[in-house]
């Protein structure tokens, strides 16, 4: 089941803009022209083929990706390392936080969000209504999802935090989270979510560190065959075990049918432990694997910067994945985590597009600075970055070619 997403209201009519993207570079080294309306990808040619049309972005010298998704954020502290004293939850303050974050991730290229956001204790439900004002503020430019993420579902404590769980699922929240880790009683907390997200038909997506073999092992057969699926992340502490233990834990979380969703860029605000999760190991072992970013400048990650690109950058430079590949797990796989369609460069797909400046997915990694954003088949977001180098430098450059060569004299 998809993610509960924000929908027009009753009677909008629907968007009949046409928008016309010319000279686009594809991964497959094809130039096209493609023509978006109604929110979909209606047409795509060769460069010139098209008709002309009033409403037009030309693309030469960008490569046309289908966008990113964030599987993992955190709304409700980002944006905080820098505010003195204890982070405040007011709501105001949470739906600014949450509002600016995803607009920092949109310009990235993520069109759509996963944002996972505490409740209980002190705050209650305060910041997931944040949270949801915050995504009804973003209706057109992104899609955002709240995840409900309750701190204690068993004991006496518990009992309140399941009540709130199940008052947030009303509220809008669209997927049922936890961190089972920092329950008392980690079995009794994931019995507790599986109830939730069972009766509420919710996806379920979990904090974990990873690196108990034995409660691996549990979580896997406690959530195998769950028919709206299960997330867990980031794992990381699966990268410390023997390669053989994280092996039998990797072919257990496929068995059971488990994402994993790593964050390359390491900090999250519900685990602490730093690292990655060892992301070649478990897609061998047919784990289907995402990445998101995390910790967006709060106390976990003070200098995250929520940009899909640099996950996949890191996933290729650290993990030693294939640029291409790298781009597909924080864009298809991240998209299918979270339960949304997906999204191909062919007519009848989603109009959900990123296009980068650069001929080569592995450039783009490396320096994509430069970058259109569209979302529902509008462009929602631009970044232009403009390199100029000073006089000294200039004469520098024009005397590279001439090194090795003798002097032509006057």
């Amino acid at each position: 089941m998809p993610d509960s997403q924000p929908q027009p209201p009753e009677g909008t009519p629907a968007d009949t803009t046409v928008l016309l993207l010319s000279g686009a570079m594809l991964t497959d080294g094809r130039t096209v022209d493609v023509r978006l309306g109604g929110g979909r990808i209606e047409a795509v040619g060769t460069a010139g083929s098209l008709p002309p049309h009033s409403s037009r972005v030309d693309l030469t010298g960008f490569l046309l990706l289908p966008a990113p998704a964030e599987p993992h954020a955190h709304g409700d502290t980002a944006l905080t390392a820098d505010a003195p004293g204890p982070v405040s939850y007011a709501t105001e303050d949470v739906q600014r936080r949450a509002t600016e974050a995803a607009l920092l991730q949109l310009g990235h290229g993520a069109t759509a969000l996963r944002s996972h956001i505490r409740i209980g204790d002190v705050q209650g439900l305060g910041p997931l209504e944040a949270v949801l004002q915050a995504r009804r503020s973003l209706r057109g430019l992104a899609d955002l999802t709240a995840v409900a993420v309750p701190r204690l579902l068993t004991g006496l404590a518990g009992a309140d935090g399941l009540a709130m769980l199940r008052d947030a699922v009303k509220m809008g929240a669209g997927v049922v989270g936890g961190c089972p880790d920092a329950d008392p009683d980690p079995a009794g907390y994931v019995e507790a979510v599986l109830e939730v997200a069972a009766e509420q038909g919710c996806p379920l997506d979990l904090h974990t560190h990873g690196d108990d073999p034995a409660r691996i092992a549990r979580l896997a057969a406690m959530v195998g065959g769950l028919r709206q699926g299960v997330t867990i992340g980031p794992c990381a502490g699966l990268a410390r075990l023997p390669r053989e233990v994280a092996s039998r834990a990797a072919d257990q979380l496929a068995a059971a049918g488990v994402t994993v969703v790593s964050l390359p860029q390491g900090g999250c605000a519900g685990v602490e432990q730093r690292g990655n999760a060892p992301v070649r190991l478990l897609r061998a072992a047919g784990v289907r694997v995402a990445a998101g970013s995390g910790a967006l400048r709060d106390v976990s990650n003070p200098v995250g910067r929520g940009d899909p690109l640099e996950a996949a950058y890191l996933l290729a430079s650290q993990s030693g994945m294939r640029p291409l590949d790298a781009y597909g797990v924080v864009a298809g796989a991240a998209r299918e985590v979270m339960g949304l369609p997906e999204v191909r460069i062919e007519a009848g797909f989603p109009a959900e597009l990123l296009a980068v400046r650069g001929e080569r997915i592995g450039g783009a990694l490396s320096l994509a600075y430069s970058r259109i954003v569209i979302h529902g088949g509008r462009v929602v977001a631009r970044t232009s970055a403009v390199r100029e180098y000073c006089d000294s430098a200039a004469a520098v450059a024009l005397e590279l070619p001439r090194q090795g060569r003798p002097d032509p004299g006057p």
